[in-house]
């Protein structure tokens, strides 16, 4: 059994790869940096530090990896692959749909069966973008529906930032928590469903899909956010979590998502399912011994920001259901103070740009601009105050 791995980064080594690895699969890597690599094919294994209570160590074991550039050789890998997954970013998929469509033919001609492919990718619609970049390679009689499963994912691994130091020490390994469940759309396999532990498919994919956005995403991005508040001297997201006002108000968002998460997919939450999940993340953002960082969590502001993205979309879900969302929005106003940086002290470049075009323009720009918000309708014109009023009460020192 083989699988073919495009992006051999974080969630492609100390997941993806990990996971079917230990199932008895082959993994094949296809990925663009030269080092990474070389190293692949001459160990022919790597590590994953596991950074949690108990720590420990696995070593992924039957891997190699061709580069992503030379097309021949992954179009035969891909036509002879039993599954595929990616993690390769969204800016950089689009690049894939050519050796898919390409393999996809190969298979044909050969009498393969279906290709399946796991999308790891932080992209509402992936399957979707996948599917239509593909299909514009192809005939337009080519059966690409019984041809290619798609198969969304929601990755709730937390994989923090290792320092220049440690990487170079070792370019292969990859801290990672323990945690490794990789829930799946159940409904885009077009073959069987691999028989591997950790992988848990499910037939309402956007309802997790939601919930890791609206809860996971949300709950850590202000926690990052009022942390930093807080104490803009802040490093490690733990420290944020330990400190009660911050997880007072990060839980309290959590549960207005999940309130609004339990009417809009009934069929697959309720409170006491939803207070496990909140429970099990808060633990996890607390562990220490992880050494997430308070930049790395809440980085990318235009991102973190936008209209359907963990803040704003959670706030949207709200609003639809009529719900209020007072913590969510204190958490939103936080992110707009926002100004943690690594660990050679550069903000994030999305966030410094935001920082020079947006701050000066000020909360409500912002509110209207990046998230979207209507001051027209009613429910949103209130959000857009209640924003804007903490937004200054946080600036002025007030505390929370």
């Amino acid at each position: 059994m083989k699988l073919v791995q495009f992006g051999a980064g974080n969630i492609g080594r100390s997941f993806i790869g990990q996971l079917f690895s230990r199932a008895g699969y082959e993994v094949v890597f296809a990925d663009v940096v030269p080092e990474v690599i070389r190293l692949l094919n001459e160990r022919r294994r790597y590590r994953v530090e596991i950074k949690d209570d108990p720590p420990g160590t696995i070593w992924v074991e039957n891997v190699r990896a061709v580069d992503g550039r030379d097309r021949d050789q992954v179009v035969a890998e891909l036509t002879t692959a039993d599954i595929a997954g990616t993690a390769v970013g969204p800016a950089a998929l689009p690049h894939l749909f050519p050796v898919i469509a390409a393999a996809l033919r190969a298979r044909r001609e050969q009498g393969r069966g279906p290709l399946d492919i796991i999308l790891c990718e932080n992209l509402r619609g992936a399957a979707a973008t996948v599917r239509e970049g593909v299909a514009a390679l192809l005939p337009g009689d080519f059966p690409l529906d019984e041809s290619l499963g798609l198969v969304e994912t929601s990755i709730g691994k937390m994989v923090p930032i290792m320092t220049a130091a440690q990487r170079a020490a070792d370019p292969l390994a990859v801290h990672a928590e323990a945690y490794n469940t990789l829930i799946c759309d159940a409904r885009g396999f077009r073959g069987p469903i691999p028989n591997v532990p950790g992988l848990d498919p499910k037939q309402n994919m956007r309802a997790y899909v939601d919930r890791k956005s609206f809860i996971h995403n949300l709950g850590h991005a202000i926690t990052a956010y009022v942390g930093y508040v807080c104490d803009p001297r802040m490093v490690y997201l733990w420290e944020a979590v330990e400190r009660p006002d911050v997880r007072e108000v990060a839980e309290g968002a959590m549960w207005e998502s999940a309130r609004a998460l339990i009417r809009e997919y009934p069929e697959e939450f309720t409170e006491a399912n939803q207070r496990e999940h909140i429970e099990d993340l808060l633990r996890r953002f607390a562990n220490r011994a992880l050494g997430d960082t308070i930049f790395r969590v809440g980085r990318d502001l235009p991102r973190k920001l936008s209209p359907e993205d963990r803040l704003v979309g959670a706030l949207r879900l709200g609003l639809r259901h009529g719900l209020s969302a007072p913590n969510t929005l204190l958490g939103i106003a936080a992110a707009l103070h926002f100004r943690a940086v690594d660990e050679e002290g550069r903000l994030h470049p999305a966030d410094a740009q935001f920082v020079e075009e947006w701050i000066p323009q000020g909360p409500e720009k912002i509110l209207t601009g990046v998230c979207a918000l209507n001051p027209d309708v009613p429910a949103e014109a209130a959000c857009i105050h209640e924003v804007t009023a903490a937004y200054h009460r946080l600036g002025s020192g007030a505390g929370l």
